[in-house]
């Protein structure tokens, strides 16, 4: 499945859109290797996405085409979730 699609129905990005242009911009690495949206994902693949001031990893358990929104946490795992601090005096 593609990576869009699957933050997409995941639910971790809302409008697979959003999704493409984060991937696009270098912001997510699939096993330690920048992604693309288009880049292929399957189970076990770790995923890292760098939001603003998060950084989230997960690791892929299953792959659905579509699921229903509490359905959709059964799809990965969280293994880190990091906030960066905000440093402006």
């Amino acid at each position: 499945m593609r990576l869009d699609k699957f933050l997409k129905v995941s639910r971790i990005i809302k409008r697979r859109s959003v999704a493409k242009d984060i991937a696009d911009q270098g912001r997510i690495d699939i096993n330690g290797k920048v992604a693309k949206s288009s880049s292929n994902v399957s189970i076990g693949d770790e995923l890292t996405i760098n939001f603003g001031n998060k950084t989230l990893v997960v690791k892929i358990d299953n792959i659905k085409d579509t699921t229903k929104k509490n359905e959709a946490e059964d799809l990965y795992t969280v293994i880190e979730e990091k906030y960066q601090e905000d440093y402006r005096i």
